[in-house]
């Protein structure tokens, strides 16, 4: 049986007549009755009761005409599943992301994908960015949001999102009444500098600020691998911190955070995948992060040069 025919017969079926049928399916009634005979031909049984007054079900008829409604509903089902599954609208998406994307991008771009895409599972995964990388080259993560530059010949990479670096002072510093600080009055100052990793990230724009400020950063507390554990420890009166702008969001007694005098070094966010990824989620959750980063005025969803 294919379904053509069977959407034939439930037509026949309900209308209890074949002109009336043929007219409802915009077709000849020739063509129509050789349909339903060779239906009949197939299942070796008579479907209706042919007369003058129309078509009459037969008790195979009858029957067949529930099992029919039944299989159609399913055929009509299974075609949206698969056409939902094609346009990834369900499915599943593992997403990596270090602790700092949760103070800027991620929020509206999970905000905006959950509700868009309801029926597709997410996962979420707070990760170093070299385990990040190592988790998309492995199959283990979809998508990552992590701190640039950054370059590998399998993984295809844009910028979401780009910030002013910012200054974190225990509040009791002699510069804390400055509405902006010069990087090189920090020359001599004791740093908390995050976490350095295979890739530049925020620990490579934070030291380069310096550098181009002319010193190197004193290291008082490295490898900090959590920005609140930063803010906390400046706080703390353990040293000063170049921190992303959107850190201030993160209210912490003991700390002001101050503008940059003279230059704005700035730190990028970039959301990663693998070069060869066929998900159709994955396409869907790239729409919406280029969606939100326009919404939300953030810089350009183009294609890195190196991507």
């Amino acid at each position: 049986m294919d379904l053509r025919r069977l959407r034939y017969f439930v037509v026949v079926a309900e209308e209890q007549n074949f002109s009336r049928a043929a007219e409802r399916l915009h077709m000849a009634q020739p063509p129509l009755s050789e349909q339903i005979k060779r239906l009949e031909t197939s299942l070796g049984v008579r479907l209706f009761d042919r007369s003058s007054r129309g078509a009459e079900l037969t008790e195979a008829g009858e029957l067949l005409l529930v099992e029919a409604r039944r299989l159609l509903v399913q055929a009509e089902q299974t075609a949206e599943v698969v056409r939902r599954v094609g346009e990834g609208e369900v499915g599943r998406l593992t997403l990596g992301f270090v602790p700092s994307a949760s103070n800027s991008v991620l929020p509206p771009v999970l905000s905006c994908f959950r509700r868009r895409y309801p029926d597709v599972q997410l996962y979420l995964q707070e990760m170093n960015p070299d385990w990040l990388v190592a988790g998309l080259h492995e199959g283990r993560i979809d998508v990552s949001f992590f701190y640039l530059p950054f370059r590998d010949a399998a993984l295809r990479h844009r910028p979401v999102s780009r910030e002013p670096l910012a200054v974190a002072l225990p509040e009791t510093h002699p510069l804390a009444d400055e509405a902006e600080v010069d990087l090189c009055d920090l020359a001599e100052e004791p740093f908390v500098l995050p976490a350095r990793y295979r890739m530049p990230g925020l620990y490579g724009q934070v030291t380069g600020a310096c550098r181009r400020a002319g010193f190197e950063p004193r290291a008082v507390q490295k490898e900090v691998w959590l920005m609140q554990t930063v803010v906390a420890l400046v706080a703390g009166g353990v040293g000063v911190a170049l921190v992303p702008a959107t850190i201030r969001n993160l209210t912490r007694t003991g700390v002001v955070y101050r503008s940059i005098k003279g230059f704005s070094p700035t730190v990028e966010m970039g959301v990663v995948w693998r070069r060869e990824e066929r998900s159709a989620v994955v396409r869907s959750f790239l729409g919406v992060v280029s969606e939100v980063c326009r919404r939300e005025g953030e810089a350009t969803f183009r294609e890195n040069v190196s991507g």
